[in-house]
């Protein structure tokens, strides 16, 4: 694939970077590769309809533009694992302990480091825009949210970070995990696995009859998640349909 260019648009407030680049990009098509950062995020989307705290000038909050005409529709789960793998890879270099809680919350241990948002559009088969939002802890010190486990680098290492050098660093493995996804999906779909948080035991989950025991088996390629529980009983989750009792 092309080198990917990365053009990045700062701002000093916005309610959400995803919100923000949707809008710029129906206003003016933009290239791929265009990045939206704040300096503060008012109103930060989660997943499940969540806020994302973030402590103006502390953090990343940033989104970006992508246009992956070689990913089918059906196939557009590829794309989160590239992007949470992108967010691993940079923060392993700091510190020994990410995981990818599956779809995609990167986790230290059992804190939540980062969260991504990803929107789709699609067209037809097609995906025609894919916006990733990311929000990622640097160097806040302190969480006021009643969010239930929330870390941040500076926390994980003691140390204050440049966020534009781990901007920069994120938007490099990024490029490099996104060219998987054409050219080295088994790869990709392999390191996810391995990335997993508690790919190894039994665990406990919470799906809509309730509490039980469960490992994990597998994600399959289209993003549904397979447990075992203790019975040896195979489940199949989509995307909200179980939760991880932390």
């Amino acid at each position: 694939m092309e080198k990917m260019e990365w053009h990045i648009v700062k701002l000093q407030e916005t309610r959400s970077t995803n919100t923000y680049l949707d809008n710029l990009d129906t206003e003016t098509r933009q290239n791929e590769g265009c990045v939206v950062i704040t300096h503060t995020q008012s109103a930060g989307r989660g997943q499940r309809g969540n806020t994302w705290e973030a402590e103006p000038g502390q953090n990343l909050t940033f989104s970006y533009l992508l246009r992956p005409k070689a990913v089918a529709a059906r196939e557009q789960f590829v794309l989160s694992q590239a992007v949470s793998l992108a967010v691993v890879d940079v923060l392993s270099r700091y510190a020994d302990g990410f995981s990818v809680k599956w779809p995609n919350d990167i986790y230290y241990k059992d804190s939540k480091i980062a969260g991504i948002l990803i929107e789709h559009h699609l067209s037809g088969m097609n995906i025609s825009r894919t916006i990733v939002g990311i929000g990622l802890n640097i160097n806040q010190q302190q969480f006021l949210s009643d969010a239930p486990n929330p870390i941040s680098l500076r926390q994980i290492t003691g140390k204050e970070y440049c966020l534009d050098d781990i901007l920069n660093e994120v938007l490099q493995a990024t490029a490099i995990r996104y060219d998987q996804c054409t050219e080295n999906r088994e790869l990709l779909q392999s390191n996810y696995a391995s990335a997993l948080y508690r790919k190894d035991g039994f665990y406990t989950y919470r799906d809509a009859n309730g509490e039980f025991e469960a490992r994990i088996q597998e994600v399959l390629p289209e993003g549904y998640l397979l447990l075992i529980d203790t019975n040896n009983r195979v489940r199949q989750y989509a995307f909200k349909e179980v939760a991880f009792v932390i």
